[in-house]
């Protein structure tokens, strides 16, 4: 009896071309990544990397856009399980990123494709909605976890969010720049200084 072959479908091949893309990417560098050597990394034609997307600024949108999305279910199912700071942080520090989108595994090609998609001028509109949406999130860990421990917080929610967001992207482009003086943990540590200097306990 002959097997019967079935055809992946769409999401999966996507999501097979996203992880050949992270492997291309971090090892030729985004800029000079083939849409040939991507979908032949994933095991497909150049013409199914062209039934999925247009070009390669196409895959690299889709591919922020899928991370922004896995991340913020992941980290709101993460503040549904721990609704005081210290656990949370403590739970974010500790998330396993192995089982991740690709860009969730290594938040450096994270950095590096926005700093790529933001060059293009009218790609920008794209990068600030994911910005506005990562920004919304960090916002309502905030409010939330001040309103489970009886706070009230000192800045506004809105622009402390924005703060939050800012010193970790800040961290993640100084890693990629310097990472022999920019330790794994910078983010969580000023985090923790900003809390104290602030006179505000985490617990």
């Amino acid at each position: 009896m002959s097997r019967v072959r079935t055809r992946p479908t769409r999401d999966d091949t996507r999501e097979k071309l996203f992880e050949a893309a992270a492997r291309v990417f971090e090892e030729q560098g985004i800029g000079g990544a083939s849409i040939e050597a991507i979908a032949a990394a994933a095991g497909f034609t150049r013409g199914a990397f062209y039934s999925n997307f247009k070009s390669k600024d196409e895959l690299i949108i889709a591919m922020l856009e899928d991370h922004v999305e896995q991340s913020i279910g992941r980290i709101r199912d993460l503040l549904e399980r721990h609704k005081n700071l210290a656990d949370f942080i403590d739970a974010l520090k500790t998330m396993d990123r192995s089982q991740q989108d690709p860009l969730g595994r290594s938040p450096l090609l994270h950095m590096e494709m926005i700093l790529f998609v933001a060059r293009a001028e009218k790609r920008r509109p794209e990068l600030a909605k994911r910005l506005r949406a990562r920004r919304k999130l960090v916002t309502d860990i905030i409010e939330t976890t001040a309103r489970n421990s009886g706070r009230t917080t000192i800045l506004n929610p809105t622009w402390a969010g924005a703060l939050v967001l800012a010193l970790e992207d800040g961290f993640r482009l100084h890693r990629l720049i310097d990472p022999e003086t920019t330790p794994p943990d910078s983010f969580f540590r000023a985090i923790g200084d900003l809390q104290r200097a602030m006179g505000i306990s985490s617990a």
